[in-house]
């Protein structure tokens, strides 16, 4: 299941959206950051790290999507960190008891039902003057920002020279924004681009939350597109974006419903109190 894409980095790509879990080797074993999809996909992670000799010590997940606060029983039970405000939120959306029922109920047919939720969301917000994952291995600095999800981060393994994107910068998923409750998403979201930026020199493989890793060409290639996206739903333009489209890769189709819902969204607010997004 897993590829190496660095030196003491791997990924494993689940079926589901190319979701991508990404293990950093340590010292005395793995940080493992958004692992999913589903049970039969976790379960084979793990038995795959246990015939590398390699157990979990840490756990990261990049922002407060269901599909990035996965854990298994066979995973281990150690530190799984997040921002402050990510993991506040994550507590906020599971207080009531009912949460992981609506979750299992509005989860796609195709993985209903074979997704772990027992252990979803246990996680530890790490104080906002922590900027490094604290673990035994690979230095992996924090680049948190507002874009996609409250309290969202990048990763960037500077050892390695590998950027975790998690929901951005992805080659089949356009900028999807925070619309729930933000003042501005728009600038949120190119704020958080520009911090990419500030980083994109430094990278030589990039792991998007969803689909292709990339090589340091794609970086600022896929800045480029995403910041074109934004300005273009920031303008109510149509986007020259191959990504949305009849030029959409074959089953992300339903991206372009995506465009559609965020450009009706932002003309309501905008209608609503005349807020740019």
């Amino acid at each position: 299941m897993l590829r190496q894409v660095a030196e003491g980095v791997l990924v494993h790509e689940s079926e589901f959206v190319q979701s991508n879990a990404v293990v950093v080797r340590g010292q005395d074993g793995v940080l493992l950051i958004d692992p999913g999809v589903t049970g039969s996909e976790i379960d084979c992670l793990a038995n795959d790290l246990r015939e590398l000799g390699q157990p979990v010590v840490a756990g990261f997940s990049t922002h407060p999507h269901w599909d990035h606060l996965l854990w298994h029983a066979q995973l281990g039970s150690v530190p799984r960190y997040g921002t402050a405000r990510g993991a506040a939120t994550v507590r906020d959306r599971l207080s009531d008891a009912g949460a992981k029922a609506r979750i299992a109920e509005h989860l796609p047919p195709e993985i209903a039902g074979q997704v772990p939720l027992d252990l979803l969301g246990l996680i530890t917000g790490l104080p906002a003057e922590m900027t490094r994952i604290p673990w035994d291995g690979p230095q992996v600095r924090i680049i948190e920002h507002q874009a996609h999800a409250p309290g969202h981060a990048a990763l960037l393994i500077e050892e390695r020279g590998v950027l975790v994107a998690g929901d951005m910068l992805s080659d089949v998923l356009i900028p999807m924004l925070d619309l729930n409750g933000t003042v501005d998403p728009i600038e949120d979201y190119l704020a958080a681009l520009r911090l990419l930026d500030g980083v994109a020199g430094d990278v030589d493989v990039l792991v998007p939350g969803h689909g292709s890793v990339g090589g340091a060409d794609q970086v600022r290639a896929r800045i480029g597109q995403d910041r074109a996206y934004v300005h273009a739903l920031r303008d109510a333009q149509v986007p020259s974006d191959p990504r949305v489209g009849p030029n959409a890769k074959p089953g992300w189709e339903w991206v372009s419903d995506v465009h559609t819902g965020q450009l009706r969204r932002l003309a309501q607010r905008s209608e609503h109190d005349g807020t740019p997004g």
